[in-house]
């Protein structure tokens, strides 16, 4: 695929940020994407494997040694039509995807991957560009009526491959704009916005009706739902979070990660935020709790609105640089890497923000009930009959000042009060709604996926459980499908 020697011939180039110090100043887009002709020198170092497992680590089955191949020889619209063949929004995972593909990719045993992310990213931009990407409206209605609860990338994905084959599809979100998570979740340095309400115009054009500010089992009762539609799919969030309850939580100041990125994010879209109730990084010593993607977009987020200080703590050790013997080739790795927000944060305070193996004993607060600090333990890891254990280390403790507290520690469930627990589906072991392999619930009728069935995961696995619900509901509705599913 691409150039048979490329692989040997070109160094991985995968773009480039602003330079850190100065992108903190806004919201702004920050990544700076390679040309045109850099990204055909990109798509020619995909090898001809064999074997793509590049395909098979991809939850969506990406057809990418095709789409590589074509972009190598300037087919550009057909390697937008390969794409689109099993990813209804690749700008989406061409910008926040961690890239489970690239971790399978053959000359990573060997080099650095193929740049798979980005020319994923390119070809749809292209495709905007040229005006390739259009409504796709059926031809034919089937007289079918869905309704969708929870417009993240799992329901508009659901939404779109429905109403694409004729059925009448509503879609329903509780806030204010679609998009779920990587609307109001996710800051717009990494997802601008716009990028969302291209592909909602475009599924409005396809037939697809949209009623935000709608709580269903509040605004709207769960019987009229039933009453008015054939199927009901269930694609909400995984949104209850984890929390850390133990002395002096109930300071004021300490907060879910999913208050405070929610409330940046619709700042930047012009709207305000009731006094009493925001939440702001500005002046402030900033501790964000968790390691992960929205730690990062925490530290990223109070860096842009004026903290003085940010520091990210997290429970486990420091993960490994490379792969070692427990991460082999090709599983998706945790390794230690430095986001766009660590890079910013040492441009800014001058300092590695990050403390691994770092445990919260207690919350410090001052008369006013205003939190002032944490009492923190260093931890110390060690494996005992096959399982990772943590016991403190005698004389660490420490304090950390912190005027603002932000726990981004993952989710442990979808909320089950309202919506669920009236329509009484049941739930898996981990409080996650329970479906069979068709994603039918107990409730005849109703289907669920994305973070809701599977629980917290990635974008591409959120596209990927709304395309493969639409498939079974299709062919639910009609006995047979001409949709696509990665499990069939």
């Amino acid at each position: 695929m691409g150039k048979v020697t490329g692989f040997k011939e070109f160094a991985r180039n995968n773009g480039d940020y602003k330079p850190a110090d100065k992108r903190i100043s806004n919201f702004d887009d920050i990544f700076i994407p390679v040309d045109e002709t850099e990204i055909k020198i990109q798509a020619a170092r995909c090898m001809d494997c064999g074997i793509p497992f590049c395909s098979s680590n991809c939850p969506l089955g990406n057809i990418i040694p095709d789409f590589n191949d074509l972009v190598f020889n300037n087919q550009w619209e057909k390697a937008l039509q390969v794409l689109h063949s099993t990813n209804n929004f690749p700008e989406f995972t061409g910008k926040i995807c961690p890239a489970p593909c690239e971790s399978g990719c053959v000359l990573g045993l060997i080099k650095d991957p193929i740049t798979i992310e980005h020319i994923e990213l390119a070809i749809a931009e292209k495709g905007w560009a040229k005006g390739w990407i259009q409504p796709e409206p059926p031809a034919i209605r089937t007289g079918k009526s869905v309704a969708i609860v929870g417009s993240g990338p799992a329901g508009m994905a659901a939404a779109q491959q429905l109403a694409r084959v004729g059925h009448h599809v509503t879609l329903f979100e509780r806030s204010d704009a679609i998009g779920g998570a990587i609307k109001y979740g996710v800051p717009d340095y990494k997802l601008p916005k716009s990028y969302i309400q291209r592909r909602v115009d475009q599924m409005v054009a396809e037939g697809v009706q949209f009623k935000t500010s709608t709580n269903v089992g509040v605004d709207i009762s769960v019987e009229t739902l039933k009453t008015e539609y054939d199927i009901i799919c269930l694609t909400g969030g995984s949104t209850e979070p984890r929390d850390l309850t133990i002395s002096g939580r109930n300071l004021s100041g300490i907060h879910f990660a999913m208050d405070f990125l929610p409330q940046s994010n619709k700042r930047v879209a012009g709207k305000q935020i009731p006094e009493d109730l925001a939440v702001t990084a500005e002046g402030k010593k900033v501790v964000v709790i968790g390691g992960g993607d929205t730690g990062s977009d925490c530290i990223g987020t109070s860096l842009r609105q004026g903290a003085i200080d940010v520091t990210q703590l997290e429970l486990l050790p420091m993960p490994p640089k490379e792969r070692d013997i427990t991460q082999p080739w090709p599983v998706f790795p945790r390794l230690y890497k430095t986001s766009s927000s660590h890079d910013e944060a040492e441009a800014a305070l001058n300092k590695d923000i990050r403390e691994f193996s770092v445990g919260t004993k207690a919350f410090l607060g001052n008369d006013k009930g205003e939190v002032t600090g944490l009492k923190c333990v260093r931890l110390a890891w060690e494996q005992i009959d096959g399982r990772h254990t943590m016991k403190e280390i005698e004389g660490s403790e420490f304090i950390l000042e912190a005027d603002l507290i932000l726990f981004a520690m993952g989710f442990l469930h979808p909320e089950h009060t309202g919506l669920l627990d009236d329509l009484g589906v049941e739930y898996d072991s981990r409080g996650n709604v329970a479906t069979n392999r068709e994603f039918q619930t107990s409730i005849p009728g109703i289907f669920a996926s994305g973070d809701m069935r599977r629980g917290q995961s990635l974008v591409v696995h959120a596209i990927a459980e709304g395309r493969n619900m639409a498939y079974e509901v299709d062919k639910f509705l009609m006995g047979e499908t001409y949709l696509r599913s990665t499990l069939k």
